[in-house]
C-alpha cells in the first residue's frame, strides 16, 4: 500500500483503539506497581487494591454485585466458562441446549464440545432481519432443557435481540440464559439484557486487548474451565492481569459516560455511509436493515461480487473492513449468521460489514464511499 494513502478504519465490530487516558492509567502497573496481586507481601497487596477497585467500578457500571464477576482472558474464555461451566455443574437436571444459529463461534463451539459428554444441542434460527423470536426459542425448549444461549447484539449484523422476551420464557421453563454481551457492552446498560450470565471483553469498548469477564448471577451453579490456582474464588486459575483489568474497568465507565452522545454521532455516520451507498451503488442489500441494530454494525452485500475480494482491494486502497466469512488452512466458509437469516448465496458471498466508531468522521465516511464505488465497479468490469 503507498505511504500516501490516508487509513480509513471501518472495522470496529472487530477490535477498537485503547482510549489514550486509559493507557496512561495503565501505565504503572506494568513497571511500579508490578506485584502479583496474589502476593502476601505490600507489592503484591498493591496490585490486589486496584483489582478490587477495578472489579467493584465494573460491577457498578454493569449493574451486579463484585462478587458475581469473575476475570477472564478475553470474550471467548467467557463465553466457555458459562457455556461449559454452567451446563456441567447442571447435568444432573438435563443435558438438552438451546443455542442461537447467529452467535459468535465460542458459544457455538462451547456447545458442540459438549456433546463428548452427552449433551444434545438444539439450533434455533432467526428471522429475515436476524432476530431471534422469543416464541421460536420457547418452541426449541425441552423438559430436560437446563441452558439457553442468546447474545445481545450480533457481531455481524449489528442486530440487537429481544432478550427481554426471550429470558421470560426460558425463566418460565426453569433454564438458564447465556447472553454474550461482547458487542452491546459499553454501548448499552446490561440491564437491558436480563440473563443469568454474561460475557464481556474489553477491547470492544476502547479497552485493552486479552481481558473480558464472565459475569454469572448469585444462586447459578457452575464448575471451574481453567484449572489452576485459588484465584477468582478457585473457580478461574491464574495470575491475574492487573493492567488490563485497571484498563477494562476505566474504559467502560468512560465508554458509559460517552454512550448516549456517542452513538448518536456514530449511528449518523453509520446512515449517512448507509444512504450514500444505496444511493450510488447499484444491487446493494442491507443485512438486518429492518430490525433494530446497534448504532455502529453496517452489513451490506453487494450482488454479483465477492465479499473477500472487496475487502482485498478496500484495503488496498486504505479502508479496513471485513466480512462474515472465516478463513481456516486456506479455506473461505460462508457466514453462518447470513445464512441463518435464509438469505441466498450470491448475498451472503458479497456481504461486506463495515463497523463505525468515535474516531471516524464524516469527511471519512464521503472518502470510503468513493473507494468503495470504484472498487465495486471495478470487480462488476471483470
Amino acid at each position: 500500500m503507498s505511504s500516501q494513502i490516508k487509513k480509513i478504519y471501518l472495522d470496529h465490530a472487530a477490535t477498537t483503539p485503547l482510549d489514550g487516558g486509559v493507557f496512561n492509567l495503565m501505565a504503572p502497573y506494568f513497571t511500579d506497581v508490578f506485584g502479583n496481586a496474589s502476593s502476601q507481601h505490600s507489592f503484591g497487596r498493591e496490585a490486589a487494591n486496584a483489582v478490587t477497585s477495578a472489579r467493584d467500578k465494573i460491577a457498578v457500571e454493569s449493574g451486579i454485585s463484585p462478587a458475581e464477576l469473575y476475570f477472564t482472558c478475553g470474550g471467548t474464555e467467557a463465553d466457555n466458562l458459562g457455556i461449559k461451566g454452567i451446563s456441567l455443574a447442571n447435568a444432573d437436571r438435563g443435558k438438552h441446549l438451546v443455542i442461537s444459529a447467529v452467535e459468535h463461534p465460542a458459544v457455538i463451539e462451547s456447545a458442540l464440545d459438549l456433546r463428548a459428554f452427552g449433551f444434545e444441542v438444539t439450533f434455533v434460527n432467526p428471522d429475515g432481519n436476524g432476530v431471534i423470536r422469543a416464541e421460536d426459542v420457547a418452541r426449541a425448549m425441552r423438559g430436560d432443557t437446563i441452558l439457553v444461549a442468546v447474545m445481545s447484539a450480533n457481531n455481524e449484523t449489528g442486530v440487537i435481540q429481544p432478550i427481554s422476551e426471550i429470558y421470560d420464557e426460558v425463566y418460565k421453563r426453569g433454564a438458564y440464559l447465556w447472553c454474550d454481551c461482547v458487542q452491546s457492552a459499553g454501548v448499552m446498560p446490561l440491564s437491558q439484557f436480563p440473563a443469568d450470565g454474561y460475557a464481556l471483553s474489553a477491547h470492544k469498548f476502547y479497552g485493552p486487548k486479552g481481558v473480558g469477564a464472565a459475569c454469572i448471577k448469585k444462586g447459578v451453579r457452575f464448575t471451574r474451565q481453567m484449572s489452576g490456582g485459588h484465584q477468582e474464588r478457585g473457580l478461574r486459575g491464574g495470575t491475574l492481569n492487573t493492567p488490563a483489568i485497571v484498563g477494562m474497568a476505566e474504559s467502560l465507565a468512560l465508554s458509559h459516560k460517552r454512550a448516549q452522545e456517542e452513538a448518536k454521532r456514530v449511528e449518523d455516520l453509520r446512515d449517512m455511509f448507509e444512504n450514500l451507498v444505496l444511493c450510488q451503488i447499484d444491487g446493494v442489500a442491507v443485512n438486518g436493515g429492518g430490525a433494530r441494530r446497534l448504532p455502529s454494525h453496517s452489513n451490506l452485500s453487494f450482488s454479483g461480487c465477492d465479499g473477500q475480494n472487496i475487502i482485498f482491494l478496500l484495503d488496498l486502497n486504505g479502508v479496513a473492513a471485513s466480512t462474515g466469512a472465516a478463513c481456516s488452512s486456506g479455506a473461505t466458509t460462508t457466514s453462518h449468521v447470513l445464512t441463518s437469516m435464509g438469505l441466498d448465496e450470491d448475498r451472503v458471498k458479497s456481504a461486506v460489514r463495515f463497523s463505525f466508531g468515535r474516531d471516524n468522521t464524516k469527511d471519512e465516511v464521503l472518502a470510503a464511499v468513493e473507494i468503495l464505488k470504484k472498487v465495486i465497479s471495478a470487480i462488476r468490469s471483470r
